[in-house]
């Protein structure tokens, strides 16, 4: 049991298991947002005004996705082991265009992201394509420390971008 301000520090340096703890992610990413987003059984009430606050508990891990916007978006995930923050990822990004341009954009990008692979757990594959849609990611460096870009494109017109950037959090 954390008692003080010094325990959480503590956990803070311990880096989990990278197997389990990548395993946790890919199945916390799987039941929030590519799930729903802020319609599915994840959402809680926001901590921030104006927000959306997706969770996912499986101890000794703990994921939430707190995000702003809706067409364009900002936002961060964080997973804790046990009550210290020790992984996180920030990411912007959105439509591009309106109308026609991004019909079935917001359930093709769910789909992508369910799709999320053990080797790259940050946001969907490499690539996903279905009807007019595809979508591209492309990440560098591991789940230490990383960063990518995510794309979908609607008959080579590019109709949404994001870009994201994590790793582990280091307590001092």
């Amino acid at each position: 049991m954390v008692q003080d301000t010094r325990d959480v520090v503590k956990l803070m340096r311990q880096i989990p298991n990278e197997e389990e703890f990548v395993a946790f992610l890919v199945k916390a990413k799987q039941f929030t947002y590519a799930s729903g987003g802020s319609a599915s059984d994840t959402s809680v009430d926001p901590l921030l005004p104006g927000s959306h606050q997706l969770e996912f508990n499986d101890p000794p891990f703990f994921y939430r996705d707190i995000y702003f916007g809706e067409s364009f978006f900002a936002g961060q995930e964080v997973v804790y082991l046990e009550v210290a923050p020790f992984w996180s990822m920030c990411y912007a990004g959105g439509m591009i265009g309106e109308g026609e341009d991004i019909e079935g954009v917001p359930g093709f990008l769910r789909a992508a992201l369910k799709r999320v692979e053990l080797s790259a757990p940050y946001r969907g594959p490499g690539s996903f394509e279905a009807q007019d849609l595809k979508y591209s990611n492309v990440c560098l460096g591991g789940v230490g420390r990383f960063r990518g870009r995510e794309e979908i494109c609607r008959q080579e017109n590019l109709v949404y971008e994001l870009e994201y950037i994590g790793g582990y959090l280091i307590g001092s």
